[in-house]
């Protein structure tokens, strides 16, 4: 698909945007694109700011980091355009291009689809509390990088999204996978048995789709250092004798504290009541995010377009 052409009114409100950028402070410019652009002239317009552009579609970002500009592939198609402006909010904090506490302008479709008509100020500070891949790094573990961050986002999606509107607690062990297999058992009935290691990755986005259909079953996910679901729906054995957590907490956040005390593995809960994701390792809490739940406060502002008397 060919580029296309800016319209004047996405100019003006690109325009608006830069400087609504350099009249609060904020960060940057969260562009939402419906297809492929003259980025050229997108940069052009929107001057020195710094420009994030999100889209569903790849080819939709064709050439988007040729003009100074950063890509955001997002996935969630069909959603509205709340969610896809927070997903890709939590994007750049994760991939520390922004930090959580920041102001972004927002450009997008607010009103008709297909058509970028609204500018919105959006304050990140009180109402993003996401995990940084600084944070995981800090975490002296053997599971790579990349498989925590796997089960970290999804465990997020699943704090955040539920299940049929219904809140749903779940519980990943992640790594050291033949010692936490060792002190847990099956809970009698295990969705991934039979299924070849290729069909159990993570990576495979259908995998993780269907995760998220289970994640309401009783007991822990197992997942291998290399992102594989080893088992689900299995029962933690360790004891919980030596370890100890937060009042109000749960029997979920107790297995999470105990497997992670007599194992090497990183252990996420997901909180039931309120979606909180909760990162264990060696019995504790290390690491705490709560869900982004359209949790945005849309700051409204008056302007007037190039040209007005």
């Amino acid at each position: 698909m060919s580029p296309a052409d800016l319209t004047p009114q996405l100019e003006q409100l690109l325009e608006t945007a830069a400087r609504l950028v350099a009249a609060t402070d904020a960060e940057a410019i969260l562009l939402i694109a419906e297809q492929p652009l003259d980025w050229s002239r997108v940069r052009q317009v929107a001057g020195t700011a710094a420009m994030l552009v999100a889209a569903d579609n790849e080819r939709d970002l064709d050439g988007v980091g040729d003009h100074g500009l950063q890509k955001v592939t997002l996935d969630v198609a069909g959603l509205p355009v709340q969610e896809r402006i927070a997903q890709a909010l939590l994007e750049c904090v994760a991939a520390e291009r922004i930090a959580p506490e920041a102001r972004v302008v927002a450009v997008y479709s607010g009103f008709e689809a297909g058509t970028i008509d609204s500018v919105s100020l959006l304050r990140l500070e009180e109402h993003l509390g996401q995990l940084t891949v600084r944070d995981l790094r800090n975490l002296e573990t053997k599971v790579p990088l990349e498989t925590l961050k796997l089960v970290v986002d999804l465990a997020v999606e699943i704090g955040r999204e539920g299940r049929e509107g219904k809140p749903v607690g779940t519980l990943f062990v992640v790594g050291d996978a033949r010692k936490v297999l060792h002190s847990s058992h099956s809970a009698g009935f295990d969705p991934v048995r039979g299924y070849s290691r290729g069909e159990r990755r993570l990576t495979d986005g259908r995998v993780r789709e269907g995760i998220k259909e289970i994640a309401q079953l009783d007991g822990a996910f197992v997942v291998s250092a290399d992102g594989t679901v080893e088992a689900a729906a299995r029962y933690i054995d360790a004891s919980a004798e030596s370890v100890s957590v937060a009042k109000g907490l749960g029997a979920r956040h107790w297995a999470a504290a105990a497997i992670t005390r007599r194992t090497k593995s990183v252990a996420v809960a997901v909180s039931e009541t309120s979606g909180t994701v909760r990162i264990f390792q060696n019995g504790e809490v290390v690491l705490r995010i709560e869900p982004f739940r359209r949790a945005m406060k849309w700051k409204d502002f008056e302007y007037e377009p190039p040209g007005a008397d």
